[in-house]
């Protein structure tokens, strides 16, 4: 389980920049990092409930916390941008992810690069088939709907761009969109914010890759994966 350790609650008041927020922690105002680049703009508004991760003591930092859950309503979404990698890699370790390679794994790596990509996860099942995967983050939701880019991504465009010629290339390519909440009904990619992206992402399902989504069980200090959630192109 991928858990955080010194965890508090606060209430978000401001964002001066895409690094940091301030605070207020127990009626202490503190700047924070946001791990999280991202915009955000529908999930930090003034007076938000947050989640934060406090530095191990004597930890080389500037700020003592990090921002990494924002509780929506009562909805809780984690928006640690390093999170969805680190859930993936545990689930593929522990055989979670067997059933979409379609057999056990024998290795799993990290951060395998193709091309002029790095992708998130390479894995060889116990018959010899290769695979890469990408990992995708998703923090948008309007009425259990899950959305991926929050904003353009040209960067992600070329990840998936890659990863079909890495299907060309003999591999078996995978995308999968970690949603970091529970409770939502579809995934759908976001054409009116990337219309680019959205598109790559069709080319990409016709050339053999495969698109996923996942939801995640979230509490204030963890996340795991949870159950297939529906993809519509």
């Amino acid at each position: 389980m991928m858990h955080y350790t010194r965890t508090v609650e606060g209430r978000f008041l401001h964002r001066p920049n895409r690094f940091i927020a301030l605070v207020d922690i127990g009626g202490t105002v503190e700047t924070v990092h946001v791990k999280n680049t991202g915009r955000c703009a529908e999930l930090l508004v003034p007076g938000a409930r947050v989640v934060l991760e406090q530095a191990a003591p004597g930890a080389p930092r500037r700020t003592a916390y990090s921002l990494i859950a924002v509780y929506k309503g009562e909805l809780l979404i984690n928006m640690d941008s390093q999170a969805p990698n680190r859930v993936v890699l545990e689930a593929a370790l522990s055989g979670q992810l067997d059933n979409v390679a379609g057999e056990p794994l024998a290795a799993v790596r990290p951060e395998m690069r193709f091309g002029s990509s790095r992708f998130d996860l390479y894995w060889e099942t116990v018959s010899g088939v290769k695979a890469f995967m990408e990992v995708k983050g998703v923090t948008l939701e309007q009425d259990g709907i899950v959305r991926f880019p929050d904003a353009p991504t040209a960067r992600g465009t070329r990840h998936v761009l890659e990863m079909v010629e890495a299907v060309r290339a003999g591999y078996r390519g995978h995308l999968l969109f970690l949603i970091q909440m529970n409770g939502v009904s579809l995934f759908e990619p976001n054409a009116v914010m990337d219309p680019a992206f959205a598109q790559a992402l069709r080319v990409a399902a016709s050339s053999g890759v495969q698109v996923l989504a996942y939801d995640t069980w979230v509490t204030p200090d963890s996340m795991v994966l949870g159950e297939p959630v529906e993809v519509v192109l």
